[in-house]
């Protein structure tokens, strides 16, 4: 499980250590930072997938990401960092569970390069290490500028002979199983992330349209396969799960499927109607809440699933279904929730099935810099240390 993850100059977010449980729900005002987190959470599964450059450029490149508060002393440069707690994976000392983690400095290229792509981010320095914090002797994979090395199965430093892509991570650019198999772990476990953010429920939204009836343990982040992602809880075995969701939504009401296998789509028979209602008959929020539902009782968890503002469109009586579902998906698997719905926060409070490790962090703004409410000085603040230089 995730236990820390770190951001320092990414726009808000100027120094922000956060300890993550297995549900962790991030609340606060508009502009208080909390989607630069949830961005900067996307960056760090990105750098895993070889879209750090472009997930970048979608945000106007790195020049317009990077923190734009009163300069601090040091260079101006993007970090991110994750720390990995003790868990059923292996590294590389034999027979033991270990912690990992990652970090990753980028800031912008160096002038006089003649490079057009003045915008692109340039990693600086990469490292990866075994254990709770970047020790020299932990460190299994750095590297700094176009200089990659790794440690090999004899404990010695190997230094990798091909240049890495400047805008890109070693997570990506260094795939060598024998030579570092825990860059491929961490690679594998932040590829494992998933994202949903304002799921679409606009009058063309795929959800409505229905899709070919096909296995679909994970709903797209559109809800384009709602359809066989229902279909698919039900055949594994969380149909009775999925009925139990629904009713206490929207009590009285059945979820069914309609169409064909080649066309299939959702539809729900509510007490008194005389008919089923189909995908482009619901309501936004009705349809809004059934793709949450398909999305948190997927069959295939991920190591962490990431969900921005499940409460958009929502009526407030729909929030503690949505809170029984956030916390029955953090039974299986760890979830971050990011909300600005104080009426979410207390359902979630209320619900019985929350899991004891939860965390509910408050975010705000003091002269431009995000901080985290109730911390009153660095004693609060999580342990966490940035690898050297």
């Amino acid at each position: 499980m995730i236990r820390t993850v770190a951001v320092e100059g990414y726009r808000s977010l100027h120094d922000l250590v956060l300890e993550l449980g297995a549900l962790t729900v991030v609340t606060g005002g508009n502009g208080s930072g909390k989607s630069s987190l949830y961005r900067s959470l996307r960056l760090l599964h990105a750098c895993s997938t070889g879209a750090l450059a472009g997930t970048l450029a979608q945000e106007g490149g790195l020049a317009s990401a990077l923190w734009a508060g009163q300069r601090r002393r040091g260079p101006v440069r993007l970090r991110l960092g994750v720390q990995h707690g003790p868990g059923h994976v292996r590294g590389r000392l034999a027979d033991d569970d270990v912690a990992f983690g990652y970090a990753l400095e980028v800031g912008l290229p160096q002038l006089g390069t003649g490079s057009p792509f003045v915008r692109d981010p340039e990693v600086k320095a990469e490292t990866v290490w075994v254990g709770d914090a970047p020790r020299p002797r932990d460190v299994v994979a750095e590297r700094r500028g176009p200089s990659v090395r790794a440690r090999d199965a004899d404990d010695a430093w190997v230094q990798v002979p091909r240049d890495p892509d400047p805008t890109e991570s070693l997570l990506t650019e260094l795939v060598d199983p024998l030579l570092a198999p825990q860059v491929l772990l961490v690679r594998e476990r932040l590829r494992a992330w998933r994202f949903y953010d304002h799921v679409r429920t606009d009058a063309d939204a795929p959800a409505r349209r229905g899709s070919v009836l096909t296995r679909t343990p994970v709903l797209a982040a559109d809800g384009r396969d709602l359809a066989a992602a229902v279909a698919t809880i039900r055949h594994l075995g969380g149909g009775d799960q999925l009925a139990e969701v629904v009713d206490r939504a929207f009590p009285g009401s059945v979820l069914g499927l309609g169409g064909t296998d080649e066309h299939a789509t959702v539809s729900m028979t509510q007490d008194g109607l005389q008919r089923p209602l189909s995908a482009a008959e619901l309501s936004d929020g009705t349809l809004r809440f059934l793709l949450w539902a398909a999305a948190l009782l997927t069959p295939r968890p991920p190591a962490l699933m990431v969900v921005n503002e499940p409460e958009t469109s929502l009526h407030p009586d729909l929030l503690p279904a949505l809170a029984h579902l956030l916390a029955a998906a953090a039974r299986r698997t760890q979830v971050v929730v990011v909300s600005h719905a104080p009426a979410l926060v207390d359902a979630l409070g209320a619900d019985a099935d929350v899991p004891a490790d939860t965390r509910h962090v408050a975010l705000g703004k003091e002269l431009g810099e995000t901080v985290v409410a109730g911390r009153e000085g660095p004693l609060d603040v999580p342990a966490w240390h940035w690898p050297g230089r």
